[in-house]
């Protein structure tokens, strides 16, 4: 059976200078820490590889994400796996649980994440996370 869990968290981002600024896009590293809230009382950190490029709102971006906490209630570690590209201010983002990352209650977790930031004087970000949680082998 489907799950759903949504709340919202806070972002702390630590870039670095890009470290290849070849034509056509600028590639670098970002480290990240969340504190989610909501059905999700978790933290994470997150590890982020992306490439800017010259054209105004095209981008790419990988991400490893290992997130450490309470889901509904169950406790463990699960990793979350990002995709996501821009063109020219269109966005596509894949969040996926990666299999059998997930530990203690959390395992068998499978499941997507979406994220929503929005923009106002301060960005608010939400998460919606539908899941399952199939016992493991």
């Amino acid at each position: 059976m489907t799950m759903h869990a949504a709340g919202t968290f806070e972002v702390k981002m630590t870039p670095e200078a890009p470290y290849d600024t070849a034509a056509g896009a600028a590639l670098a590293r970002v480290s990240i820490e969340k504190q989610f809230f909501g059905d999700l009382e978790a933290t994470s950190r997150v590890e982020m590889l992306s490439a800017v490029t010259e054209i105004k709102g095209s981008a790419g971006y990988v991400a490893i994400e290992r997130v450490m906490g309470r889901l509904n209630g169950r406790t463990g570690t699960f990793v979350l796996q990002h995709s996501g590209l821009m063109l020219r201010g269109k966005s596509e983002l894949t969040i996926v649980v990666v299999p059998d990352s997930a530990t203690g209650e959390l395992k068998g977790l499978a499941g997507k994440m979406t994220i929503d930031i929005v923009e106002v004087i301060d960005s608010k970000h939400f998460y919606g996370f539908d899941y399952t949680l199939d016992a493991a082998d």
